[in-house]
């Protein structure tokens, strides 16, 4: 699957001037892993009297590709659980990964597009997947509400920088 999407900025440069545009192609998209668990199925299945407690996390990841300068690994990480202990309807975890190709961006913009946009294009695809091993499990199907990913990275950087001011007193 490819897909392209094109990002002009005035940093890259314009069309007038001879330089070449950002841009910002999906090259492909994959599952990594994928883990569903139903550990109380089948009688968890005909005693579902209420809504269960959903707990989500997220987690992004980004690699650089060895031997490219300009080619990047990103992975998107959701495991949601609905109950807990004897009550857990079901454990789901999927890594969902996408190689992007980042050209022309300035050294600045890339761990943003990185942390930010890449998850972004990605989350739709992974939200599908977790709805649907949701469904085929035999429970309605789980939607993930909307990821602020510029929130999450804002956060990920505030962290880093009091770790290093840590460090460093």
């Amino acid at each position: 699957m490819s897909q392209s999407n094109e990002v002009n900025g005035t940093n890259g440069g314009s069309a007038g001037d001879g330089a070449t545009p950002p841009s910002l192609n999906i090259l492909t998209q994959y599952i990594k892993d994928l883990s569903f668990e139903s550990p109380n199925a089948p009688a968890i299945l005909r005693s579902q009297a209420r809504g269960p407690a959903i707990n989500i996390g997220v987690n992004v990841g980004a690699n650089q590709i060895e031997g490219s300068q300009n080619e990047f690994d990103v992975r998107l990480t959701l495991n949601a659980k609905a109950g807990e202990g004897a009550e857990m309807l079901f454990h789901v975890e999927l890594e969902y990964g996408g190689v992007f190709r980042l050209e022309n961006f300035p050294q600045e913009h890339l761990l943003p597009l990185l942390f930010i946009e890449c998850p972004r294009l990605l989350f739709p695809f992974a939200r599908q997947v977790v709805a649907d091993v949701t469904r085929n499990g035999g429970f309605p199907p789980l939607m993930i509400d909307p990821i602020d990913f510029a929130k999450l990275f804002q956060q990920r950087m505030a962290e880093e920088r009091a770790r290093q001011q840590v460090q460093t007193a």
